[in-house]
């Protein structure tokens, strides 16, 4: 998941300047850890974890851009939260990773990347991509 995340990041430099990326799967399917490996990938040093407990967490990127990380597990209203999600969206230096984005999924862009992944029987993990406007 580390070298997948890492692999995003690399879409990060060429594409627009913001990207979106809502990530889909159970509790341990990895996302937090693909989330660590694009911020590796887009040269941020600082230790990525879980922002399960605050929400969202924001990391400064080299060239100036931030990474917003946001959960929404078990928040089922976002309250002040969509209004900072929001911002977020809204800034052109941002990239935004939204976990759990259930209550949230109205604010999300339709030209975001949506990274469902699953964890297999065998250990081994299956990403699937696709676009925010091929969510139901």
């Amino acid at each position: 998941m580390l070298a997948f995340g890492e692999s995003l990041a690399a879409h990060c430099q060429t594409d627009l300047p913001q990207r979106v990326f809502e990530l889909l799967g159970d509790v341990g399917a990895g996302k937090t850890t693909l989330t660590r490996g694009l911020a590796r990938g887009l040269g941020i040093a600082k230790p990525v974890t879980s922002p399960s407990f605050t929400i969202s967490k924001s990391y400064a990127i080299p060239d100036g851009r931030t990474l917003v990380h946001y959960d929404f597990y078990r928040i089922p209203d976002p309250g002040l939260m969509a209004d900072d999600l929001t911002e977020s969206l809204r800034d052109p230096n941002s990239i935004v990773v939204v976990e759990w984005a259930d209550t949230v999924h109205d604010l999300l862009p339709s030209n975001r990347t949506i990274v469902h992944i699953s964890y297999n029987d065998d250990g081994t993990r299956t990403v699937e991509l696709s676009s925010g406007s091929d969510r139901a």
